[in-house]
């Protein structure tokens, strides 16, 4: 951002708050539309493809593979896989969706990008407490272990998606094709994000090589707050709060980089 020499810190912090405001409205709107109906969708959209699987496993009966709830165990790892995947694919569009803008002083680069991962990371949020909220309430799962175990885990994961989406916009910004594949690149990571297992059942060597993935790190660490210690989960919060931070330091030097051939001098 630029502002004045004579701007304090107090404003640049509330000039910064307004442009946030602005771009996530902005977005709201242009993807949800300016009905009432458009913007529900910002909630049911989520929840409607979480209750799906959840009906799925359900009316399956995969409870008869395990006395684990298998609707719990959906709900403890596919939205939090979706929120990375999810932000880090809308982050891609973000500069040429507000290109125009940032030929405002006070827009830049990363504002469009942080925005459209907030607003990922905010639905992803919101849809996970609602729908955990209605299963527990009609009895279909119960009531989570240790909610502050989970909450420090959804919002480690929510800053691994906005380093992810960070690297991800500033490599598609320099190679184009790369930003066409990475939505099946990243669906092809699914598998390995932890959503569909746990560590503990996975032989001794692949158990090594999986916990070198942050994502799965996350997905332990948030089934171990809805669990308990009715299942074993290998977890290194350390591990993951280091990642995160190399991934944001990573993606805001690529941004910085890459914004220079962008922004209007």
């Amino acid at each position: 951002m630029q502002y004045g020499d004579e701007t304090t810190f107090k404003q640049s912090l509330a000039i910064q708050g307004r442009v946030i405001n602005a771009l996530l409205m902005r977005e709201i709107i242009t993807r949800y539309g300016r009905q009432n109906i458009g913007f529900l969708w910002l909630f049911v959209e989520p929840l409607l493809m979480t209750f799906f699987i959840v009906m799925m496993w359900k009316f399956i009966r995969a409870d008869k593979f395990s006395t684990l709830n298998m609707i719990a165990f959906v709900m403890t790892g596919y939205p939090m896989a979706m929120m990375w995947r999810n932000a880090s694919n809308r982050a891609i569009g973000s500069i040429s969706a507000n290109l125009s803008l940032l030929y405002h002083r006070n827009v830049r680069v990363l504002d469009t990008i942080f925005t459209r991962v907030l607003l990922e990371v905010a639905v992803a949020s919101i849809a996970q407490i609602l729908f955990m909220a209605i299963l527990v309430m009609i009895d279909w799962i119960d009531a989570p272990h240790d909610v502050f175990y989970m909450l420090i885990a959804w919002f480690l994961m929510a800053m691994f998606a906005f380093g992810l989406g960070l690297i991800i916009c500033a490599i598609a910004q320099q190679f184009d094709v790369f930003g066409k594949i990475w939505g099946t690149l990243s669906f092809v990571l699914l598998p390995i994000s932890g959503a569909f297992f746990f560590v503990h059942n996975l032989p001794a060597q692949a158990q090594s090589i999986a916990l070198w993935f942050p994502m799965i790190h996350g997905t332990e660490m948030f089934r171990h707050g809805y669990f308990g210690d009715t299942v074993v989960t290998y977890e290194s919060v350390g591990f993951l709060v280091v990642s995160d931070l190399a991934l944001l330091l990573l993606g805001l030097v690529m941004v910085k980089n890459f914004s220079k051939g962008v922004e209007p001098q």
